[in-house]
């Protein structure tokens, strides 16, 4: 297997989401995973709508340096993770950025109302959606699962290909190889 078979591999591997025979529950996923990435996006648009309020009322309260810069990261992180969860575009990665933006959204309703579950319900709620995703992909209806599907078919074009091409190596050896022992035995019995 060559290099890039390996890394189409490796990549078909990454996409592959968790597919279950049942249907309705990759129906149901489908829904929460689109539902959740569509109404995600607000979040994103509403702290760029004012980026300096956001880093001064919420990351500088949590200790972060750079408040300003890493507002920018959260808000990009959810205006380009969410679109792509709802599509199920590399659903991992965008899981695992949106996460990350939950859990420090967590952490900062901690450090300000202590374990309350009334702050904390949310962020806890997408928190819990986002994780799910991370670990199981986007589903059979995703655009990972397209994807996934059609890399598998590329690496194993490829390895029968290699296969193949090793087969033929073999008998045009053997071939090679027989013809060579054909002729020296008739060599052998024209000195007879």
């Amino acid at each position: 297997m060559n290099t890039t078979d390996r890394l189409t591999a490796y990549l078909a591997a990454v996409l592959k989401p968790h597919v279950s025979a049942n249907s309705w529950s990759q129906v149901s996923w489908t829904v929460l995973r689109v539902v959740a990435g569509l109404v995600m996006i607000h979040n994103g648009l509403d702290k760029l709508s004012n980026i300096e309020s956001f880093a001064e009322a919420y990351v500088s309260v949590i200790g972060l340096p750079f408040p300003i810069f890493f507002s920018y990261c959260a808000a990009s992180a959810e205006l380009m993770g969410a679109p792509l969860l709802a599509l199920g575009l590399l659903t991992r990665p965008a899981a695992a950025a949106l996460l990350s933006t939950m859990l420090v959204a967590m952490y900062h309703h901690i450090l300000v109302a202590g374990f309350s579950i009334p702050y904390l319900e949310l962020s806890m709620l997408y928190a819990a959606c986002f994780q799910l995703f991370l670990v199981y992909g986007g589903g059979q209806y995703s655009v990972d699962a397209v994807l996934a599907n059609q890399l598998n078919t590329r690496v194993t074009a490829g390895v029968l290909n290699s296969i193949t091409q090793k087969r033929e190596q073999q008998v045009e050896s053997l071939e090679t190889s027989y013809q060579s022992s054909d002729s020296n035995k008739q060599g052998i019995s024209a000195t007879k």
